[in-house]
């Protein structure tokens, strides 16, 4: 039987019989329009389950209808995880796979397409706990004025340094920035993002991040210019692709002598950590950063130990007793 490409995924192929192919199309239309998940995520999705099926094909010898997965039990599951293992994919990795699978098993279930009980008896694997690691201050500012240094077009490096400017100074997801238009620079002192699952925020702009995106929109090389152009644009004048960024970060590192761990991410991870050591509060924080969850949020505590036990000295009744 042919592979087959989906509308809404075009770029995965599928290889799966055709009452399955048409169900995994149904499914990806519901997380896109129902739920609301940005074209990237829904693509993700498809990937996993793309894989997932390309593995039953092998195990079983024979391409899955939907009635084949439904009748899955735990050890074709297990299996599954280890066969992942083998392909040398990571512990997270593998726990975003067996997400995905719950997900379209759920969905399945609650559109009354059928039920499999086994999957819910499926451990995923444990992920490995991850600390932010921020980047010093100064080493964070030194990033955005020393991004103009790489290029000899000046336009790119007034670019590079607007966006790595929200970044760090308004807590930007890179895809947030990137997704912004000429329309969306704010006129006052704050701006509404759109982020995850389409949620909206408020975040403040500092001065010198307006100032930065005012200096470049001063080179844009493209005129006149639109509200609905995108705001950071790649050397072919179309919206600015997320490896060009991860790109330029490296050559910064080296640049700059930073350490790995340094990446356009981090940036954002920096905004919350050095909010935190100053006194913000992780609310605000959470708010700021658009997180569903403080517990999300609260994994800068860690990184700020330090300032938190000195708050809790300075400041807690029994703290101050017991110093004598």
């Amino acid at each position: 039987m042919p592979k087959e490409n989906l509308p809404i995924a075009p770029n995965i192929v599928f290889t799966a019989k055709p009452d399955l192919i048409k169900t995994l199309g149904e499914w990806l239309t519901f997380l896109k329009s129902t739920k609301r998940f940005s074209i990237n995520t829904v693509q993700s999705y498809g990937f996993d389950m793309a894989a997932f099926l390309s593995f039953y094909k092998r195990y079983k010898g024979a391409e899955p209808g939907l009635s084949d997965l439904l009748v899955m039990d735990i050890h074709d599951f297990r299996s599954f995880l280890s066969d992942r293992t083998e392909e040398g994919l990571s512990r997270t990795s593998l726990a975003r796979e067996m997400s995905t699978l719950r997900n379209f098993f759920r969905w399945l279930d609650r559109s009354g397409k059928g039920k499999n009980k086994a999957i819910s008896a499926v451990r995923s694997p444990k992920i490995p706990r991850f600390i932010p690691k921020p980047i010093p201050e100064g080493e964070a500012i030194k990033t955005i004025t020393s991004a103009a240094e790489l290029y000899d077009e000046p336009w790119l490096g007034k670019r590079d340094a607007a966006l790595f400017a929200l970044l760090y100074g308004c807590g930007l997801r890179l895809s947030e920035a990137l997704n912004m238009n000429i329309g969306d620079i704010p006129a006052g002192e704050e701006m509404t993002i759109t982020g995850k699952g389409r949620k909206q925020r408020i975040v403040p702009v500092l001065p010198f991040v307006k100032e930065l995106i005012n200096d470049y929109l001063a080179t844009y090389p493209i005129r006149p210019i639109a509200d609905k152009m995108p705001l950071f644009i790649g050397k072919g004048k179309g919206r600015l692709n997320p490896g060009v960024v991860q790109r330029q970060m490296r050559r910064l590192r080296g640049y700059l002598g930073l350490p790995e761990s340094a990446t356009p991410h981090s940036l954002r991870h920096s905004f919350a950590t050095h909010l935190l050591s100053a006194g913000g509060d992780l609310r605000t924080i959470q708010e700021l950063l658009g997180h569903a969850s403080l517990s999300t949020t609260q994994r800068y505590t860690e990184v700020d130990s330090e300032r938190l036990s000195k708050v809790y000295n300075a400041a807690h009744p029994r703290a101050k007793r017991f110093k004598g």
